[in-house]
């Protein structure tokens, strides 16, 4: 289990007062905070070892590029994959799905082709596909979820068929924090000879995912959310199918041979890696997936599991506070959406900052969700290693304090 008291000596940031108080960190979802050990080896690499990576012949290019390829194995042994090479360094989790839509998308669908989303989509996985089907004149359609934040299977057994090209699905929730079954979506995609993509920005840093467990043949996710830098991320994707894409940018490294009319293209995975990456960033990827792995995936989820448990029993303690998603915390993951009475979400937030407590507020890169649930937006808690039962209730003596400024109903 994580002692997560003596865990949180390793987060510089927490040493910090905001407005003279402890701070309270209640924002995993949308970037997690960073470990002294993350920190060092960014400045590691600046002072003494700062060069570019593949073709230098000197000590510390090579040393960089040791580094780099040795982040992305760290990468594809932390999702299950066998062959590293399968693991494109990205930007983000956004950059990965358009790298999708752009090169496997235009190549592979045509018009009156179908795309299955879900409703619960992030916008980084429903725009790209909303841009795609415009070009291309493709079909976009969307499953449904019920009250409790639960995708309709039955209804995606109907909308999965043999005009599926694509079921691109979200494993966790950003808002509702529903855990859905990519894995029986999958098999249900490939029955239909579809093609599945999984965005993992949320689940692959709490739920110990695998690609082999799951059966996707995309997987898109940050380093940002998971105790590593912002500015890097990944797609995975099964070999044969990354052979078969042309590259989606080009330049330098991504090439084999070029004449002035023609070129050929490099292997996997600096097909997909034109231009100088960002070295530093992926290299200390690898240091944030070490501390994960020292902490235990699995303690991770349990640990999660027991703190939503207690916030969603607290919050839902309190009359005005309306939750949002699953209540099963089995059922979703470490993020908890709510609204407190009528009081506009930015307010709560903004009252709460004034108490050092970080929440996010707003529609969440998910309008489509917001318009389903039939709010502006809401607030949301979500939670990492770091946080303990104290953080929950500051949040919950945070929102009586909200009550007292906007003169709403105690609980």
């Amino acid at each position: 289990m994580i002692e997560t008291k003596t865990l949180r000596e390793d987060f510089p940031i927490f040493s910090r007062l905001v407005h003279g108080k402890p701070l309270v960190y209640l924002d995993s979802a949308a970037t997690s905070q960073k470990p002294q050990s993350v920190i060092q080896a960014l400045e590691d690499y600046y002072r003494g070892y700062n060069a570019n990576i593949h073709r230098g012949i000197y000590t510390i290019a090579e040393e960089a590029t040791q580094a780099y390829e040795g982040s992305r194995h760290k990468i594809a042994q932390f999702i299950g994959a066998q062959d590293s090479a399968t693991v494109i360094f990205t930007r983000n989790t956004t950059e990965a799905i358009n790298l999708v839509a752009y090169t496997w998308g235009q190549a592979n669908v045509g018009p009156g082709d179908e795309i299955v989303l879900t409703e619960m989509e992030h916008h980084s996985n429903l725009i790209p596909w909303i841009m795609l089907a415009e070009r291309t004149g493709a079909v976009l359609k969307h499953i449904p979820f019920d009250s409790d934040g639960i995708l309709d299977m039955d209804e995606a057994r109907r909308l999965i068929t043999d005009r599926t090209k694509l079921v691109s699905v979200v494993h966790m929730s950003n808002v509702l924090g529903t855990i859905n079954p990519v894995r029986e979506l999958a098999d249900l995609a490939h029955a239909h000879g579809a093609l599945m993509l999984v965005d993992g920005a949320q689940s692959v840093p709490h739920l110990g995912v695998t690609v082999d467990e799951i059966d996707c043949d995309f997987l898109a996710f940050s380093s940002h959310k998971m105790l590593g830098p912002t500015g890097v991320g990944a797609l995975w994707a099964r070999r044969e199918i990354l052979e078969a894409m042309p590259p989606f940018l080009g330049g330098g490294e991504m090439i084999a041979q070029v004449s002035l009319n023609h070129a050929t293209y490099n292997d996997l995975p600096w097909k997909f890696e034109a231009g100088t990456p960002n070295i530093a960033d992926a290299i200390v990827w690898g240091t944030a997936i070490d501390y994960l792995n020292q902490v235990g995936m699995p303690n991770v989820r349990q640990h999660e599991i027991e703190l939503t448990e207690y916030a969603v029993d607290r919050l839902g303690e309190e009359v005005d506070v309306q939750l949002y998603g699953p209540r099963d915390v089995r059922k979703k993951g470490g993020v908890v959406a709510f609204n407190l009475g009528d009081v506009h979400s930015h307010d709560v937030a903004a009252v709460l900052d004034a108490d050092a407590i970080c929440i996010r507020v707003g529609h969440h890169c998910c309008q489509p969700l917001m318009r389903k649930l039939d709010v502006a937006g809401t607030a949301r808690a979500s939670f990492y290693i770091y946080n303990t039962r104290e953080d929950v209730d500051r949040l919950v003596d945070g929102l009586e304090k909200v009550r007292g400024i906007f003169g709403t109903a105690s609980a």
